[in-house]
């Protein structure tokens, strides 16, 4: 598994990150910060497990488990993450709307949405994992994408971008023929997985017989300790959450593009021979 990101992300962001991995008492102490930042960041340690039914060491293992050194750095955070929502504020009642809502109410709704999860991905996205995969990419022989789903319309567009600039490529939607596209990888591939949950196992699977057959594999998922990011040399993590205009389990694709994008502009700047049209 790669290493995780020592640079700075948002606290919430890291949290919603590993949620689905946390022990029971560590996920209720996650839920009630998501549930009330502001409170947490106002409440002492004791305060805090009280309101989670915990000990107080749990509440330090938790914040140890964040990458923090303790419960008052975890409140630091929070703080400052509050305040940065104070300085540039953005109203969460954008973020849902109804279909009673006017169109006008449900554009500023998606924009709103899109533009935190865009500006969150971007400040916890490690800039060092960019900076590998963008190497990888332009070393490549031939490059795998693996997405299912509502993923495979993000690899769709990320696969016709390096297409598009030369970059020999191709978009394995069908588990089975992932599989077999990973079979002839070897070291001078890349072999990128694209999942939100890092969970999809016609995803997990090819991603994984790439990293076997010595291929430099590349997960972007919002789950840094997820079984996608298990088998990924290189993770590029993403901040999407799920919005009451998508189906459950179809997170907004922008961040995902955002992330992937930045590897793709970079990549395209090495020599080729580009497509004259498309």
């Amino acid at each position: 598994m790669a290493e995780p990101a020592e640079n700075y992300s948002p606290i919430l962001t890291r949290i919603r990150g590993v949620e689905p991995t946390l022990t029971a008492a560590h996920r209720r102490i996650a839920e009630t910060i998501l549930a009330e930042p502001a409170a947490v960041a106002a409440s002492t340690i004791t305060e805090l497990a009280e309101r989670c039914s915990t000990s107080l060491t749990t509440i330090t293992r938790f914040c140890r488990e964040l990458g923090l050194t303790g419960y008052p750095e975890l409140r630091l955070a929070l703080a400052a993450e509050q305040g940065r929502t104070t300085a540039n504020p953005r109203d969460s009642a954008l973020i849902a709307f109804s279909p009673d809502d006017p169109a006008s109410m449900v554009l500023r709704s998606l924009l709103a949405s899109d533009v935190r999860a865009m500006e969150e991905t971007a400040a916890q996205l490690d800039v060092a994992a960019v900076d590998r995969a963008v190497s990888a990419l332009v070393r490549a022989r031939f490059i795998d994408f693996f997405a299912v789903s509502g993923s495979a319309g993000v690899a769709m567009d990320l696969h016709l971008r390096l297409h598009a600039v030369g970059r020999p490529c191709a978009l394995w939607p069908d588990v089975h023929s992932a599989v077999c596209s990973a079979n002839a990888r070897d070291h001078r591939d890349v072999a990128l997985g694209i999942s939100h949950s890092g969970t999809t196992a016609e995803v997990v699977e090819p991603l994984a017989i790439a990293k076997e057959r010595g291929a430099t594999t590349i997960a972007v998922t919002n789950f840094p300790r997820s079984p996608l990011a298990e088998v990924a040399d290189i993770v590029l993590t993403t901040a999407a959450q799920d919005t009451p205009s998508a189906p459950v389990g179809w997170p907004p694709a922008t961040p995902r593009c955002s992330s992937w994008t930045a590897c793709t502009s970079a990549s395209s700047s090495a020599p080729t021979r580009p497509v004259t049209s498309c």
